[in-house]
């Protein structure tokens, strides 16, 4: 694994170490040890849906790799914390296409992770969106924008956006405004196939009705355009 990032992410580069996450129970338990902050296999074992042993064991083989380690214990002395080892992970696809280990571990862990968040957004718009203030709820929804760049551009878009975020990931809780509220951006980024495909739900037609040079649509109490992208929790 590199060094984190300006996100303070560590970036798996290990088929391994993406083969290690990409199980429903180990994600889960990384989600919940970057929102909550350490906590023992027990405490851990209701949220994501596994016995404790089962938690227990799923820890030692994500420490394995690096990805969670030793905390200072608690009160009870008795039982293990864990912590996550670093504000969020990322990986990526090997350059080389020989490098078929490494193709296919990101493949399976990309596919785990659109599988784990794939209803929340549903869940959200039932569950929390109803309830939330109305100067919080016109600022949620989904934003769903194409452009037409080249590989380069993308990657500078992508630096963009991480520069922006970086100063909100990375500051101090003490910093933090008194009347913030934790907030998901979840960012998928859908690099079309070669005839324009993106999957089912984004047809040649679709393509076409969205224009070359690239618009942009959003669904939210706002009505106003806007962007989404990949997915990572703040701490």
């Amino acid at each position: 694994m590199k060094t984190p990032n300006r996100l303070g992410d560590i970036e798996i580069t290990d088929p391994q170490a993406m083969r290690a996450l990409a199980h429903p129970v180990r994600l889960a338990i990384l989600d919940h040890l970057r929102r909550h902050g350490p906590a023992t296999a027990t405490q851990l074992a209701p949220d994501v849906g596994a016995t404790p042993s089962v938690t227990s064991w799923h820890l030692r083989h994500l420490a394995g790799f690096g990805l969670v380690r030793d905390s200072e214990p608690g009160p009870d002395r008795r039982q293990r914390r864990w912590e996550a080892a670093a504000r969020g992970f990322r990986f990526e696809a090997p350059l080389d296409p020989a490098d078929e280990e490494g193709q296919a571990a990101a493949r399976v862990l990309s596919q785990q992770m659109f599988r784990r968040y794939a209803d929340l957004p549903s869940r959200w718009a039932d569950e929390v969106g109803p309830a939330l203030d109305p100067t919080w709820l016109r600022l949620a929804g989904l934003a769903n924008t194409r452009v037409v760049v080249s590989a380069e551009e993308l990657a500078a878009i992508e630096d963009g956006i991480e520069r922006v975020l970086a100063p909100y990931v990375t500051r101090d809780p003490a910093e933090r405004p008194a009347d913030g509220r934790g907030v998901l951006l979840m960012r998928y980024v859908l690099p079309e196939g070669s005839e324009g495909q993106v999957g089912e739900a984004g047809s040649e037609e679709q393509a076409e009705q969205a224009g070359e040079s690239g618009e942009s649509e959003r669904a939210g109490e706002s009505g106003q355009a806007g962007q989404a992208g990949q997915t990572r929790k703040a701490p």
